[in-house]
């Protein structure tokens, strides 16, 4: 009897030391495997490509790199003084038309006037240019209207609330029409994607608290489940000329789970944490009860 507790006492470190480490794989094995986390996590936001659709030489920059702006705050002037004479031109063209259609109104009134006294085709052909007039009128109404929208336009001003990044444009550059000039970050859709293997999606629901860790950071970021992508590219599978799929003829024994992204929406963010979009970040979701329980 004092043989084999003298002997239990010598293994007991050991036996400590093996329970220990079976309960050290068990939390491994739940922490890496069944636990919804991971640190593929990216900060993301909504780029807007500042675009504008008239061209021209750009007359003035009102901002500087990485400055923030409000909706409707000025970012640049495209050659204002070409686009305000265009207009002018298109008013002087306005009321050319009213004077043609003016005199063209009052040629035919005069033919009703006399009557028989004037031939029918005489007629006709000045009802016809009144008809004209009328037209062409409508037509420099137009032209009008469009050279006040393109002088309107000369104004590029921010469309959301952001920050203007990697600002590259400066008074004389030449901008096309259709030609990105700046980008802002919309700062209203900054938000966290986490790229979680599709092993781990029973365990996330909509909705679920989710904390966020951005590397570098010592507090967390707090926020829900907004949405699970619907969708990932196929990688083994692209679309031939006649259309038909073209799958690889290869496949490896060994697969890696496909990882699916979790848009979450942030609801609290220390006022010490610099959201920037690309920053990298883990991203930990609280499991469903029901699958936390089972």
């Amino acid at each position: 009897m004092n043989r084999l507790a003298a002997l239990l006492t010598r293994s007991a470190a050991t036996i400590a030391i093996v329970i220990a480490a079976l309960f050290v794989a068990v939390w491994m094995w739940t922490h890496y495997e069944r636990s919804p986390w991971t640190r593929d996590g990216r900060v993301r936001a909504d780029v807007v490509r500042v675009t504008p659709d008239i061209g021209g030489l750009v007359t003035s920059v009102s901002v500087r790199d990485n400055q923030a702006v409000k909706a409707g705050d000025p970012l640049f002037v495209i050659d204002t003084p070409r686009y305000a004479l265009a207009l002018r031109q298109a008013e002087a063209q306005v009321a050319s038309a009213r004077a043609t259609l003016g005199q063209a109104r009052r040629t035919a009134k005069r033919d009703l006037a006399l009557g028989d006294l004037v031939a029918t085709e005489s007629h006709e052909q000045n009802l016809a240019a009144v008809a004209t007039a009328e037209a062409a009128l409508a037509q420099a109404i137009s032209a009008r209207d469009a050279a006040a929208l393109n002088l309107k336009r000369t104004r590029i001003t921010a469309s959301v609330n952001g920050v203007v990044t990697n600002l590259d444009l400066h008074p004389g550059d030449y901008v096309a029409a259709g030609q990105q000039a700046m980008a802002v970050i919309d700062r209203d859709s900054l938000r966290v994607e986490g790229y979680f293997e599709e092993t781990k999606l029973p365990l996330i629901r909509i909705g679920a608290p989710v904390h966020v860790r951005l590397m570098g950071e010592a507090s967390d970021v707090t926020g829900h489940v907004e949405s699970i992508a619907y969708g990932i590219n196929d990688t083994s599978r692209t679309d031939s000329g006649n259309l038909l799929p073209s799958v690889e003829p290869t496949f490896s024994w060994v697969r890696l789970a496909q990882r699916i992204p979790v848009r979450v929406r942030l609801d609290h963010v220390p006022a010490d944490v610099r959201l920037i979009a690309g920053r990298t970040a883990t991203v930990t979701v609280e499991p469903a009860k029901e699958a936390r329980h089972g």
